[in-house]
């Protein structure tokens, strides 16, 4: 899970790490409610993207009314097909240089690698790789804390002291919260050489949830910001909608194979609505996961018809097929024509649920994708009504 700003350094402040007083505000009217800290202050649209600063999501204001126009400028503003939702209003941190320390997991390398710059800021992917700082250690904390000195004695005096406590702390964070990747860009470094966030980015591995109470907290909390991760912590398994305007609902198990359908449709020119994995072992001869799954894709505007890509191995596919049926009987609002590619174990029984249901069955995937190209070809004078 990619925590936004406000989120990121709300967990880090929990861990002694200093971060500028500031507020969340999610909407103009919200503003005169929220708790401000004193000014002067900067205003951050709150999206799980770089490049924010650039884009115009990062503004410095003197004044309240500068705030309260930031705010109305920022909030709903589109970032490479992601909306500010939110604002952040901290308090400037003042004069100060910039520094960059960061740790992610490098699976390539079976351990943690450690990057540290005494330069940072926006232009920090611009910087040569000699100015860059970086080498692995395994995920323990005296390995990681050697790491941090080793690289810190490279760094010039005046940022050397703040660079080392701040990658000693994250070192300690980033193993107990079991991270993915904590990064700190820009690192403030004050002339009295102490130092505070001016911007953090934590990614947390949402299969670390059940032992991360404190992540799953602030997940339930915000629910309605990381709505996708919120559904697999409440439901089990994975959906995210990959494009609002997609035409074909999906409801395929195995994340790769899954991936590597949406792949195959886009090379075709067809647009999926969304990914998901369903784990049909949980289904467990219950069919509560398709119904959900059923009324989600249900809400696709354009989605017009649902293609079911399912490989089978400890699955029985007569038993999933039934499953199914059951599900779209449970859902009458969802009335998708449903397009099938089965393989695996019980295939034959499958065919005959599926075809007394009237749902066409495959098992090659070229014949399942002429099928669903030929329900949209059907379905494209069809302009509102029912689907």
């Amino acid at each position: 899970m990619y925590l936004l700003e406000h989120d990121a350094k709300e967990l880090l402040a929990r861990h002694g790490i200093p971060i500028p007083a500031g507020c969340l505000v999610e909407s103009v009217s919200a503003l005169d409610r929220a708790a401000l800290p004193a000014g002067p202050w900067v205003v951050k649209g709150q999206v799980a993207l770089g490049g924010r600063g650039k884009a115009g999501l990062v503004r410095k204001a003197d004044s309240i009314e500068q705030v309260a126009a930031y705010v109305k400028s920022i909030l709903g503003t589109p970032i490479r097909g992601r909306h500010a939702g939110a604002v952040r209003i901290e308090q400037n941190a003042g004069p100060a240089e910039e520094a960059y320390i960061g740790l992610l997991l490098d699976a390539a390398a079976g351990a943690v690698r450690v990057i540290m710059s005494e330069h940072g800021g926006v232009d920090i992917e611009a910087l040569p790789r000699e100015a860059l700082l970086t080498a692995t250690a395994p995920a323990e904390i005296q390995a990681l804390c050697s790491c941090v000195r080793r690289l810190a004695a490279s760094v010039t005096i005046a940022r050397r002291a703040a660079l080392l406590d701040a990658g000693e702390r994250l070192a300690r964070v980033f193993l107990e919260r079991e991270a993915l990747l904590i990064e700190i860009n820009p690192l403030f470094v004050r002339a009295d050489g102490t130092w505070i966030a001016g911007d953090a980015k934590v990614v947390t591995d949402d299969n670390a949830l059940p032992r991360q109470p404190a992540v799953r907290a602030l997940l339930q909390s915000r629910a309605a910001a990381y709505p996708e991760t919120a559904l697999k912590l409440e439901h089990g398994f994975d959906y995210v909608v990959v494009d609002p305007a997609g035409e074909i609902g999906l409801l395929t198990t195995g994340a790769g194979l899954s991936m590597m359908l949406i792949d195959e449709l886009r090379a075709a020119g067809l647009r999926p609505y969304n990914f998901l994995d369903i784990r049909t072992g949980g289904l467990r001869g219950e069919i509560t996961r398709l119904v959900n799954v059923l009324d989600w894709i249900a809400k696709g505007e354009r989605v017009r018809v649902l293609l079911v890509n399912i490989f089978a191995g400890i699955t029985d596919l007569g038993e999933f097929s039934q499953l199914l049926v059951s599900a779209l009987r449970k859902t009458p609002q969802f009335r998708l024509p449903v397009v099938a590619r089965l393989v695996g174990n019980g295939l034959p029984a499958a065919r005959e649920v599926l075809v007394k249901a009237g749902i066409g069955l495959h098992t090659e995937l070229d014949e399942a994708l002429a099928d669903v190209q030929r329900h949209l070809a059907a379905r494209a004078h069809i302009v509102g009504g029912p689907r």
